[in-house]
């Protein structure tokens, strides 16, 4: 199995993450991007595998507009600079991916410029897709040519050129050999020649069969770009939606028909290809600006990295940060903010959780790569278990503002949940789960040392059967008499009905929480005759 399988990504916009210059005027190099060796121990405290930076390359503007493919951007900082961080990132057991923006280049390349100067006299001419001198461009050019979406500072690169293609590959080994790199991301995918993403296919992996070959892809049918010939992996855009939508409408339905549909045990139909998953990411609004309740924010991360795929986290986001798209010119400027790492800023809390999700998914091989089964589902809840060559991980998800019971079938004899340390009571097959409000859980059966502190058990009770008629105090003092046990109908668990003594109201309560202990040595309920 390949590293990237069993990865977590941390992905940096760098020209936003190190506040440069909106353009790029040329001038002395400003090494800007060395601060992110300040943030190594941070990934390393995360679980981070790899940092994938956005563009690096030499550009005009936002790095989608490359003038140099073998130059860190001057705003950046130097060639020299960067390969200092590749070699202290891999010294730390942390790769690095890169942002390959092959589909088009910015109007000041040096080929684009040559046929600005020379018009048809140019060699280059054929480097572009559609050029031709039938009339002029829309930024005034002797020459039309073909802009990527309609944006004409972004010139669309000529892929069947076997010239273009060659510049290409010359940049990509310029990095693989030079730099060391791991991987490559590359942009606009869906708009990429596949034959090129062929060629570039067998040229990487001859050169290192762990290279990561990841693309961009939006809509469609992923296993088109990702498949033996082509791509390692894409994005996972339709679960991006899942995630947050299905919090916000309270709908974990969404999320799980999504995750069958594309991953299931049962036949996903991607279940050979590990999506690249992410909640946000530098062309979308932040989660914690998208989703209605902060609270959402721990569950969507635990999804992120319990579910199929592989989880990445976009830079300032493990701390809540919010960012919402503008409008204007400036419109993604919110979504790539200079940031700073400053200890105890931001939401500590979320952090704390997103960290130790990345212990636990380095802990339990069946949650980075097992396969995904539907336990139990409803509008706000869902349990899931993750499978993988004799272990088992449940998944136990609660987006309500009350708490949830339920039963959870297992072969397991004991259950711990990871995130919170505490034991939970298995008896005859089940597990019986309490969920708290807007919380999440991960039972494992092995409690991996030293990654929570040892949990605390839970005192078998006396055995006790609760029947029609009995009388019971509560531990808060009241008495109360029982109506029945029922099944509910959506989970098949047993609840008691039992009437207050005193002023005869109703009540139904899980017959695992009516039984329970509230501390070690004190029952909830009390049979008093």
């Amino acid at each position: 199995m390949s590293w990237y399988e069993n990865a977590i990504i941390y992905h940096i916009y760098p020209l936003g993450f190190c506040g440069a210059p909106k353009f790029n005027e040329g001038g002395e190099p400003v090494n800007r991007l060395e601060k992110v060796l300040e943030w190594i121990p941070h990934f390393q405290e995360m679980n981070v595998d790899a940092v994938y930076f956005g563009p690096v390359f030499e550009s005009v503007e936002h790095g989608y507009d490359t003038t140099d493919y073998k130059m860190i951007d001057r705003r950046l900082g130097t060639n020299e600079m960067f390969k200092n961080i590749c070699d202290k990132l891999h010294e730390a057991g942390i790769r690095v991916i890169l942002d390959g923006v092959f589909n088009h280049v910015g109007r000041k390349f040096w080929a684009f410029t040559d046929v600005q100067e020379k018009g048809q006299n140019s060699q280059y001419c054929s480097w572009f897709q559609n050029l031709n001198f039938g009339g002029p461009s829309p930024c005034g050019d002797p020459f039309w040519y073909e802009g990527w979406n309609g944006f004409y500072n972004l010139v669309k690169l000529n892929l069947q050129n076997p010239d273009v293609c060659n510049h290409l590959l010359e940049a990509v080994a310029y990095w693989m050999d030079e730099f060391r790199i791991d991987g490559i991301r590359f942009d606009a995918a869906d708009c990429i020649d596949f034959n090129f993403f062929k060629r570039i296919r067998t040229f990487c992996k001859e050169r290192d069969p762990e290279f990561w070959l990841m693309g961009e892809i939006i809509h469609g049918d992923y296993n088109r770009w990702a498949n033996p010939e082509m791509l390692d992996s894409v994005t996972n855009y339709e679960c991006y939606k899942g995630i947050w939508s299905s919090h916000n409408d309270k709908n974990f339905f969404e999320i799980d028909y999504s995750i069958n549909r594309q991953s299931g045990a049962n036949g996903g139909i991607y279940r050979n290809i590990k999506l690249y998953n992410f909640v946000d990411n530098h062309d979308v609004n932040r989660l914690a600006s998208t989703v209605n309740d902060k609270r959402y924010l721990y569950t969507a991360y635990t999804l992120l990295y319990c579910m199929p795929g592989i989880p990445s986290i976009y830079y300032g986001s493990e701390f809540g940060i919010e960012g919402r798209k503008g409008q204007g010119a400036d419109a993604d400027a919110p979504l790539r903010p200079c940031l700073n790492l400053v200890e105890g800023e931001g939401d500590q809390a979320l952090y704390k959780h997103i960290v130790k999700l990345g212990r636990v998914y380095r802990a339990y091989p069946a949650l980075r790569t097992g396969s995904y089964h539907t336990v139990i589902i409803r509008n706000r809840q869902i349990v899931f278990s993750k499978e993988l060559e004799g272990q088992t991980c449940y998944v136990c998800l609660n987006l309500d503002d009350q708490p949830f019971d339920c039963q959870v079938g297992t072969h397991y004899d004991r259950l711990v949940d990871v995130l919170s340390g505490n034991a939970v009571r298995v008896e005859g097959g089940n597990a019986f789960v309490h969920m708290e409000p807007f919380s999440s859980m991960i039972l494992v059966h092995d409690h991996i040392e030293n990654l929570q502190p040892e949990p605390k058990e839970i005192p078998a009770e006396a055995p006790r059967e609760v029947s029609e008629g009995q009388h019971y105090r509560h531990f808060k003092g009241g008495r109360y008499t029982v109506l029945g046990v029922a099944t509910h109908s959506e989970t098949l668990e047993e609840m008691v009905v039992y009437r207050n003594d005193d002023d005869g109201k109703v009540w139904v309560r899980p017959k695992s929480m009516f039984m329970d202990k509230v501390n070690d040595d004190l029952y909830r309920f009390t049979l008093v005759d």
